[in-house]
């Protein structure tokens, strides 16, 4: 192991989804949460939104971070007809997301932000992920949001599990951005400031 592995690598996410996929990189880290007010300002479009977001998480986290660390952070939203859309957070909002869904192709932007404090060297990337949904009906949808309770995710649905089944098509450089961290991205984000999965 080289003495750069030796860094510490610190996901700023409670995020179980952001932490499985990390743990597929085979590098040990750790987690920080960010206590961030995550709310949209007035007329800021999304991509904007994003980057502030996945930007002001890793600033609410600096003061906790040791002299050497790589620090990780990322935030999602899904966007349809010009508008964010969050998480349901209820079995009746996902419903009348998915309803709105059907037919129609949602964008979803994820945001990911690195930074090595040892030399202050920082990365940001935004990837786009689309995904098309197929025509569904009311029973599918009632019956997809009893089965998997997509309530915590953008988009209301989980695409590692039955949520396939909703969609007709899936189109973006990356598909575990559509999960919560691009991690093609974030590998070539860890190599170039100094942590590579396989070294």
């Amino acid at each position: 192991m080289t003495a750069n592995m030796m860094q510490k690598l610190i996901l700023g996410s409670s995020s179980i989804y952001r932490q499985n996929l990390l743990k597929r990189l085979g590098i040990p880290f750790s987690t920080l949460s960010p206590d961030i007010d995550e709310s949209r300002l007035d007329g800021e479009h999304a991509e904007s939104y994003i980057e502030r977001i996945t930007k002001a998480k890793a600033a609410a986290l600096v003061t906790q971070l040791e002299d050497d660390c790589i620090l990780i952070t990322s935030d999602q939203c899904a966007t349809f007809a010009e508008d964010i859309i969050g998480k349901p957070h209820s079995a009746d909002k996902a419903i009348a997301q998915l309803k709105r869904f059907s037919g129609q192709t949602v964008t979803f932007l994820t945001g990911l932000y690195l930074l090595n404090t040892r030399t202050q060297q920082e990365r940001y990337i935004l990837s786009r992920y689309k995904v098309t949904f197929r025509e569904l009906s009311d029973a599918e949808i009632q019956r997809y949001v009893a089965i998997e309770a997509p309530l915590d995710c953008a988009g209301s649905f989980k695409c590692e599990g039955l949520g396939v089944a909703l969609f007709a098509k899936m189109e973006g450089n990356d598909p575990t951005s559509l999960e919560g961290l691009p991690l093609i991205e974030t590998s070539k984000s860890l190599r170039q400031l100094g942590l590579d999965p396989l070294a």
